[in-house]
């Protein structure tokens, strides 16, 4: 006779037989593939999309002496404007200026996007909403403000702060707000991302506490979780602020007087080893707000 299945010990149905690892592995090795092959393919046809030919993508006799002259004078920065013209401020306090008005300009936008993403963050986590006392109609409307919130999130983060500065610059003008405007939109829409899912993913407990003593829903959420994402929180908040110290120079080619618009037209002027400073000087002062930053989270925060 030929021999049972095996049964289930609690229900007594047939189990099924365990995959050996070699066809598992095989499965595995096919998904990866089909993915791969897909991607390849979508990547294949972007490129024919682009109409260009390969030779399009190697620079031209024009363009290899224009990178030589360039890196050429990468390991001697300039100290002094190569065509100087009298009546100039000093080179050098130009390019502190320059720097100045970078960190200005990051800090003002920053300064926007920590207030409003603070309080989106607040309102985008599912935590806040919790309540789930009341009438259906009030509960149905907790629900629409929850959806709302989390979609002008969303929004907030689908548009690049340069878009961003095309359209206030174009309908406010060339002004040191309008750009910090536009900066502050999507780091705002960022930082109340990621505060909302902070809040979402850190345990209840010191909540449920709370609760059990009698706290309202809204205590429970500022007493209970923040306090524990904030760490996490302040050490986020330092990072995009580096990132907005590079976005605040990039503003310099809209025509904002940061170290964009110095390296600019350092560039369009030809003069390589002026465009050198201005980069060094950009990555010193990221590197200097990165070693300040830690040090104050060691202080402050861990």
């Amino acid at each position: 006779m030929a021999p049972e299945p095996p049964r289930s010990e609690a229900h007594g149905r047939p189990r099924r037989a365990p995959l050996p690892p070699s066809s598992s592995l095989v499965r595995n090795v096919g998904r990866r593939l089909l993915v791969t092959v897909g991607l390849a393919l979508l990547a294949l046809l972007a490129f024919t999309q682009l109409d260009t030919p390969l030779s399009g993508l190697v620079p031209g006799e024009s363009g290899w002496r224009i990178a030589r002259a360039f890196f050429a004078q990468a390991l001697s920065p300039a100290l002094d404007y190569e065509d100087p013209s009298p009546g100039y401020r000093p080179f050098l306090v130009k390019v502190a200026l320059g720097v100045w008005h970078t960190i200005l300009l990051a800090a003002g936008g920053m300064t926007l996007a920590i207030a409003v993403g603070s309080v989106l963050g607040l309102m985008g986590a599912s935590a806040f909403w919790e309540d789930r006392e009341g009438p259906r109609a009030l509960r149905s409307l907790r629900l629409v403000l929850f959806a709302s919130v989390r979609v002008a999130i969303a929004l907030m983060r689908s548009v690049h702060e340069l878009l961003w500065a095309v359209v206030f610059l174009a309908a406010f003008g060339l002004t040191p707000f309008s750009a910090a405007l536009a900066l502050s939109i999507p780091y705002a829409g960022t930082l109340a991302k990621v505060f909302s899912e902070m809040l979402d993913e850190e345990p209840r407990q010191p909540a449920l506490a709370l609760r059990q003593l009698g706290a309202s829903r809204r205590c429970e959420l500022v007493f209970g979780l923040v306090p524990g994402v904030l760490p996490n929180a302040v050490a986020y908040t330092f990072y995009r602020f580096e990132c907005a110290l590079r976005s605040a120079a990039v503003m310099g080619f809209f025509g904002l007087p940061t170290l964009g618009l110095d390296l600019k037209l350092a560039w369009f002027d030809l003069h390589y080893a002026e465009v050198w400073t201005y980069l060094y000087a950009l990555a010193l002062m990221v590197v200097v707000f990165e070693l300040w930053s830690a040090g104050l989270r060691r202080r402050f925060v861990v």
